[in-house]
């Protein structure tokens, strides 16, 4: 049967935030049967993001967020800023990263690599909790 989900992480500021430790127990109920399926992992909004990448070494995440900041500068003539000059900019670094990640699942567990994690991609510099729709496919 299919399961879903809906997930709100702890409130968190810009940058690059790994968010496996998080999610996974609250979607155990929904893993404990599956031998082979998929869960989807999709963000319920346009100023961050979805990721799934290194979950060793935190310098990663940092330079992920470093590396963002340089293509997609707050510094461009944005016209959308109504939430503040780092409106347009989330929007675009969400567009490009991406809502939503999907991951297998084999006998019950994620089937990750050994040093991916899922990160929480947030671009807002003030603090927000994150709404996510985790959906299993058995």
């Amino acid at each position: 049967m299919p399961w879903q989900k809906t997930i709100t992480l702890s409130s968190r500021t810009k940058g690059c935030h790994l968010v496996t430790e998080e999610v996974v127990p609250q979607i155990q109920d929904g893993l404990k049967d599956v031998k082979v399926g998929l869960l989807t992992l999709f963000i319920q909004h346009t100023s961050a993001a979805l990721s799934l990448n290194e979950n060793f070494d935190r310098d990663v995440r940092t330079d992920m967020d470093m590396a963002l900041d340089k293509v997609i500068p707050e510094s461009l003539p944005w016209r959308h800023t109504d939430e503040g000059p780092d409106d347009s900019a989330s929007h675009t670094k969400a567009s490009l990263i991406g809502p939503s990640i999907t991951i297998p699942i084999t006998n019950g567990r994620l089937n990750t690599g050994t040093w991916q994690g899922i990160y929480l991609c947030e671009f807002r510099r003030l603090a927000h909790k994150r709404k996510i729709v985790a959906t299993i496919l058995p």
